[in-house]
């Protein structure tokens, strides 16, 4: 864990979210890294209780903005609409220009999001010059950035809900 985001685990805040409900829409590009994202999303919401969780599978980062909103605006009145979406992906740098072009799309993409939608969409893109670097990030030396984007997820779903009762 890095010594500069271990506030982000601090939980004050987040008790008593049983009830919220959280989707992961995540990449099957880089699936070995991705998948441990969500593994340790899922170990954190399990830790807090929260049993009301989905997962949606899109074929690259590119495609998380569309998945995330197309999933909110198809639930829109059938009470499965989630309190938090988490975005999960992994882009590694390359030998061309596609990793810019892709990281800035998406990261513009849930920017959007978060202006556009009433629930907050957590960024969870790892965005790394190398394997090793999205590794590290697994639990390594800069944390495990799955279990980051639950914790997220859930202090944005109790700060909507404090807002919400002022």
């Amino acid at each position: 864990m890095s010594e500069h985001n271990k506030s982000l685990l601090n939980d004050a805040g987040i008790l008593n979210l049983e009830d919220a409900s959280v989707v992961m829409v995540y990449t099957e590009w880089n699936d070995t890294i991705v998948n441990e994202l969500v593994a340790g999303c899922e170990k954190a919401l399990d830790q807090y209780q929260v049993s009301k969780s989905e997962k949606i599978i899109v074929p690259g980062a590119f495609e998380l903005p569309y998945a995330c909103k197309q999933y909110w605006e198809n639930t829109k009145g059938t009470g499965k609409q989630p309190g938090a979406i988490i975005a999960f992906g992994c882009v590694i740098r390359g030998e061309t220009p596609h990793f810019d072009y892709v990281c800035k799309a998406v990261t513009e993409g849930i920017l959007q999001l978060n202006l556009q939608l009433p629930v907050p969409v957590i960024f969870g893109i790892l965005t790394v010059d190398n394997e090793q670097q999205a590794l590290d990030r697994l639990g390594g030396a800069h944390g495990h950035k799955g279990e980051e984007a639950a914790i997220t997820a859930l202090k944005m779903i109790a700060l909507q809900r404090k807002l919400a009762k002022s």
